[in-house]
């Protein structure tokens, strides 16, 4: 099946989730996150993703900004950081600000050469993501942002795959769909996307019903597969 759009998550994907740590850390008065920013990195993605699947199967819903910030406290607190409201609220300034993989903005530019519409699909508040694709300078290359609150839930439920063909009247299979995430591409291509998990990481596959049809480790040749018969 042709390819008609092409569809990004946003946090891991097009922005490098790990920047406002680093960020942050290289700042005066960073001395003593320097030691410790990986490890509060990841540790803040954790408890943002856990967070958002528990929110989703409970169905206690809460925009994603309120997600990352409980998730920083919970990390701040984890890396014995905690009580220091000038560096969380430094970190929560930074991630409305995240920078972009070096490749998507040229990546971008090619499917927009292409002809090809391109959006994002994320679980982020309209609001924090309009702040990273403004900060990033990408806004003219993105047909559309979609975010999780039009239906409430987070990813992976299928309510939220289904944003894309009900805006842009396509079949599951004209979407081509990237995400770092295993999880969120997996979910993706049992919805019907065409899928490519962007494993930046090296991880090993996850062990799911679905599998992405592909898996890259940046986002540099999706022109390619957007546009190969």
């Amino acid at each position: 099946m042709t390819i008609r759009i092409a569809v990004f998550d946003a946090y891991g994907t097009l922005f490098d989730i790990a920047a406002a740590a680093r960020r942050a850390a290289a700042e005066p008065g960073g001395e003593k996150l320097a030691r410790h920013w990986q490890a509060l990195a990841a540790t803040w993605r954790d408890k943002q993703l856990q967070y958002s699947w528990l929110r989703a199967i409970t169905g206690d819903h809460a925009p994603f900004w309120q997600v990352t910030t409980e998730a920083l406290d919970y990390a701040l607190d984890a890396h014995g950081l905690s009580g220091r409201p000038t560096l969380r609220d430094r970190l929560l300034a930074l991630y409305r600000e995240l920078d972009a993989y070096p490749e998507v903005p040229p990546m971008l530019e090619r499917l927009k050469a292409a002809g090809l519409p391109t959006a994002i699909l994320s679980n982020g508040s309209p609001d924090m993501l309009m702040d990273a694709v403004t900060s990033a300078g990408i806004g003219p290359l993105l047909d559309a942002v979609i975010s999780v609150e039009e239906v409430g839930i987070f990813k992976p439920s299928a309510k939220v795959y289904q944003l894309v063909p009900d805006r842009f009247g396509c079949a599951p299979g004209e979407v081509l769909f990237a995400s770092s995430n295993g999880w969120d591409a997996a979910g993706a291509a049992g919805f019907g996307f065409t899928t490519v998990w962007v494993n930046r990481a090296g991880l090993p596959r996850d062990r799911l019903p679905a599998a992405p049809a592909h898996v890259l480790t940046d986002l540099t040749q999706i022109p390619e597969l957007a546009t190969t018969p």
